[in-house]
């Protein structure tokens, strides 16, 4: 646990480096781009065909009335964009853990590794392709849990339970393997995600509620429905930074404990098996003395 908290606070010094607010900006604009460009040409079409969707249920339409009756109505107007917002997001958190993995992941881990480990040796037990097919299947995976659990969100509990977890999961699945991919063998790589799977995990979980809390704006009321054109670039910075912070944290927590196992496999090398002899000590080791053969 201690391993855990010191990681956590290098990596919160290490998000005010300049080098890591500059590399942020990208997937920034890519990201408000996309969004943008979506939202131009379809956000009126998906608006209206939520409208449409949602009349087709007697439940919100009984929910949709009460607010009238208690004088909430100007809700009704707000409630298919917000529902399309609430549908968006899980794409766009998912889009920007991708575009970090791939643009910021690999300069964060140099940076760590210079600063922090710059004798660590580098076994390039993964590679760029491999670990953009390890980040897909684990989207992919973690894409058809949240589509599955979207009935659960209509329980009030489970809705602020279920998706930090599967952030959680598919955070610890990418950014662990990626922290890693340079400096571990495939065997070291395998070895720290089984040890310290624990521990992984909940930094994964942990990463994915702070990455849950710009989703909160579009459940805090209609102004911020009607604001979405300003917060949207702001929300998108917000879980740029917060997987970005997750990247650093899980790069300090996995290369630490690369260089404990590998000084641990160093120590068992050097030290003799209980109930051996020691190793003799080179210096005690004499130069034999090679006598000329007679008449040279």
């Amino acid at each position: 646990m201690t391993q855990l908290f010191d990681a956590f606070w290098r990596a919160v010094v290490y998000c005010m480096h300049p080098r890591v607010i500059g590399l942020s900006f990208l997937p920034l604009v890519l990201m408000v781009a996309l969004s943008f460009g979506l939202g131009y040409f379809f956000w009126d079409t998906s608006v209206d065909a939520v409208t449409q969707w949602l009349q087709t249920y007697e439940l919100v339409q009984g929910f949709l009335g009460w607010l009238d009756r208690v004088g909430l109505g100007s809700m009704r107007t707000v409630f298919a964009p917000l529902v399309v917002l609430v549908l968006a997001t899980p794409v766009i958190v998912l889009l920007c853990l991708l575009l970090v993995a791939v643009f910021m992941t690999p300069s964060m881990v140099e940076l760590v590794a210079q600063r922090r480990f710059p004798l660590l040796e580098r076994r390039r037990g993964g590679s760029f392709v491999l670990g953009l097919l390890w980040s897909l299947g684990s989207t992919f995976v973690a894409l058809v849990v949240l589509v599955l659990s979207m009935p659960l969100w209509l329980v009030p509990p489970l809705v602020l339970i279920l998706p930090p977890l599967i952030w959680g999961w598919l955070t610890y699945r990418v950014f662990a393997y990626d922290a890693l991919a340079q400096h571990a063998s495939s065997a070291e790589r395998k070895t720290i995600l089984r040890e310290h799977r624990g521990s992984l995990l909940v930094m994964g979980i942990l990463s994915g509620y702070l990455g849950a809390a710009p989703s909160l704006l579009w459940a805090s009321g209609a102004m911020f429905v009607a604001l979405a054109p300003l917060l949207v670039p702001v929300a998108i910075w917000i879980y740029t930074l917060v997987f970005a912070f997750a990247s650093l944290w899980f790069a300090h927590f996995t290369l630490a404990a690369l260089q404990r196992m590998r000084a641990a496999q160093v120590v068992e090398v050097l030290d003799p098996e209980p109930g051996g002899q020691p190793a003799m000590p080179l210096e005690t080791l004499q130069p034999t003395t090679v006598l000329p053969p007679p008449g040279a």
